[in-house]
């Protein structure tokens, strides 16, 4: 009786974590920032870029001449300084393709595929995860090939 009630118990457990664990289910407040984050890829708009990151955030970029692994907002920031002033400081002409999300308690990765028109256009493929709120890490893929489908 004491093993069924142990286990009954520890199943309640884990079947509240979720709602009582003091953290939400991640969603669409999360696609939302996902969106305005890759909007401010193609505007250029570096302040826009930087607003959700974490300040231990990550960010792996793959290919191209910025090609590399940053730690944190400020080599983040270097990173976006030169991706906008390759172009000049002006706007990419951009096209995505569908935000796909995958959620739980613990936080959010979302993935993208990207067309950045300007003076060197580049495809990417994007994984974001966001944390609590936050743009904790980052891939930037460097994707040739890439096919956008809408």
């Amino acid at each position: 009786m004491i093993r069924k009630t142990k286990v009954a118990s520890l199943l309640l457990a884990c079947a509240l974590l979720p709602v009582c664990g003091g953290q939400a289910v991640a969603g669409p407040l999360d696609e939302a920032k996902a969106k305005a984050h890759l909007d401010a890829v193609a505007a250029g708009d570096l302040e826009a870029l930087m607003r959700d990151y974490a300040d231990d955030a990550y960010m792996e970029w793959v290919g191209g001449p910025l090609d590399g692994r940053y730690r944190g907002k400020a080599a983040i920031r270097a990173v976006w300084q030169k991706f906008i002033a390759a172009n000049a400081g002006k706007p990419r002409p951009a096209s995505f393709g569908k935000l796909t999300a995958l959620g739980n308690p613990r936080g959010t990765s979302l993935q993208a595929k990207a067309d950045y028109g300007g003076t060197v256009p580049v495809k990417v493929w994007h994984a974001l995860t966001y944390r609590d709120g936050d743009l904790t890490t980052e891939v930037w893929q460097i994707a040739p090939a890439l096919q956008i489908e809408p």
